[in-house]
């Protein structure tokens, strides 16, 4: 399922990955058979509604699962030919941090409150570079001034609480540009901030993708962001991918109807004041129950007896373009907004 990606400039690699919750209730698919690839200075977008398993795959990848019930029970993560899941403690330490980081959608979690942030900034740098605390204090400094925090060399004697959440968040990606790692999962990283913050956050991750050529991994539930930041894009439902394809692909010719749900679900700036939102009805199925069927079935207009009885594969309908559903084929294509048809 790579499409037009030129698995030579691959940074990393997801196959079949399967996480599991193994909860007192039963167990829970978090993540069930999801496959994407992350091209080197490329950007891919993880879309979908809360509990559809975008950031439990991040956690996957970043091997940060709950501890006792979280677990990967099946599949591979490569990262530049390196199996993430084989690695040993010493080896998560360079591999967490150094080529790899986390920018989560709250900052403050990320942050230790009890130490000041240079503090922070300067042991994440000497714990993975050979420089010295002087060095390390440089780094730091010059690294929240690319990020645009005024007196930077003032706010390295601040603590996180001292500082709002986009300061916070701004903290972590120049942590993330002193690491110059080669891989950023950004989860929800403008969720928890104001507009302007939030364009001045994305695009501090476009300058550094453009300057170290980094790959990102995008989770978002904002369709917007998407078509800004990325070049690929995954729309994850129930722990499983129900659409992959490029960005532009997606808003041209969407063609799974959780894709087409979402979208509709877009305020337009031609919508009157008053006009009512569309939204997808009902709710996302119990992940401890999914895998027997399409698990979108119940809340798709356009669901046929088939939907309820078997789960659709992912294919490539068309060229780069894969889709889960049992009435997107290569033979037999279904139009959005064509009227239910019972078979």
């Amino acid at each position: 399922m790579m499409g037009e990606i030129n698995m030579g400039n691959v940074v990393l690699e997801v196959k079949n990955l399967k996480t599991y919750l193994f909860l007192a209730s039963g167990v829970a698919k978090a993540v069930d058979g999801v496959s994407f690839a992350i091209e080197r200075g490329k950007t891919l977008g993880i879309v979908g509604e809360s509990g559809s398993g975008k950031s439990m795959a991040a956690a996957s990848i970043m091997r940060l699962l709950p501890r006792k019930i979280g677990k990967v029970v099946e599949g591979e993560v490569n990262f530049n030919g390196r199996d993430v899941l084989a690695l040993s403690k010493n080896e998560l330490l360079d591999y967490r941090g150094k080529e790899v980081v986390l920018i989560s959608q709250n900052p403050m979690t990320s942050l230790d409150p009890v130490f000041k942030i240079g503090a922070q900034m300067v042991e994440m740098i000497r714990a993975h570079q050979n420089v010295s605390a002087s060095e390390a204090k440089s780094i730091s400094i010059e690294s929240l001034k690319k990020v645009g925090i005024p007196n930077p060399e003032s706010r390295m004697d601040s603590y996180p609480y001292e500082l709002s959440g986009g300061m916070c968040q701004r903290v972590i990606i120049a942590m993330a540009l002193c690491a110059q790692p080669k891989l950023v999962i950004a989860d929800e990283p403008t969720t928890a901030l104001d507009v302007t913050v939030q364009a001045h956050v994305l695009d501090l991750l476009k300058v550094m993708q453009k300057d170290l050529e980094t790959s990102i991994m995008l989770i978002t539930h904002n369709l917007g962001i998407v078509w800004e930041m990325c070049h690929d894009v995954m729309v994850m439902y129930a722990g499983k991918t129900v659409e992959y394809t490029t960005a532009k692909e997606l808003y041209a010719e969407a063609l799974h109807p959780y894709t087409w749900g979402l979208l509709s679900s877009i305020p337009k700036l031609t919508h009157k004041s008053k006009s009512t939102l569309t939204t997808i009805p009902g709710t996302p199925p119990d992940l401890r129950l999914t895998g027997k069927a399409c698990n979108f079935y119940n809340r798709c207009q356009y669901a046929l007896p088939v939907c309820s009885e078997k789960v659709p594969q992912l294919l490539e309908v068309k060229e780069g373009h894969f889709v889960a559903c049992h009435r997107q084929t290569m033979e037999s294509t279904l139009e959005r907004g064509e009227a239910q048809q019972h078979e």
